[in-house]
């Protein structure tokens, strides 16, 4: 519940500030950030915040899957079943406190981030 007020106020806050190009790039780099968490968290035995960290990974990610606009073409559909793998090896790595399928899931999203981050600078110099 709590989260969700905070994330609610945060995009407010926000939503005037950055572009949409960025609030993705600022997702990504969530992802990133939580995924950390919740391996250091699997390395200490730390059952609760493993469990916080990989959720917010979690709402995240759907929230990716929300806003996707399946009218811009296949790309959609694709990450939409990308994001939808990535949510299930987040699930299993909770269930199982496997850090290995956290770190696959950071490694899909360092890659999307550095794919972004390009599609953006090359969108900003044309």
């Amino acid at each position: 519940m709590h989260t969700n007020l905070a994330y609610n106020t945060y995009t407010q806050n926000n939503i005037g500030v950055e572009s949409p190009e960025k609030l993705i790039q600022m997702m990504y780099e969530g992802i990133l950030r939580f995924n950390m968490q919740a391996k250091r968290s699997i390395n200490d035995g730390d059952i609760e915040r493993r469990t916080y960290w990989i959720n917010r990974s979690n709402a995240v990610i759907s929230e990716l899957i929300n806003i996707l606009d399946f009218n811009q073409g296949s790309i959609s559909h694709y990450l939409a079943g990308l994001y939808t793998y990535q949510l299930r090896l987040l699930v299993e790595a909770n269930i199982y406190s496997d850090s290995t399928k956290i770190d696959q899931v950071s490694q899909v999203f360092k890659g999307l981030l550095e794919g972004w981050k390009e599609s953006i600078d090359v969108a900003n110099k044309a």
